[in-house]
């Protein structure tokens, strides 16, 4: 994997933003049915390695080296 100039990996604490957490909550069991009646593939663990690698590691490093308030609050 190589990192361009800008590509800055994040550590420590991630900062909470309520208006992606309130999409998130609100997005609706419906939609979730639809996609997955549509694509097999969706939701399934380990997918997104064989659909783009290079985003999958990266995603994986991000989510070991940042930490949220919620898990800090368990």
């Amino acid at each position: 994997m190589v990192m361009k100039k800008g590509d800055n990996m994040k550590f420590g604490l991630r900062k909470p933003s309520i208006k992606k957490s309130f999409k998130a909550a609100t997005t609706g069991k419906v939609k979730r049915k639809i996609k997955k009646s549509v694509n097999p593939l969706y939701g399934k663990k380990g997918v997104g390695f064989a659909k783009n690698p290079k985003k999958s590691v990266k995603n994986a490093i991000y989510h070991k080296t940042t930490f949220g308030l919620r898990d800090i609050l368990k």
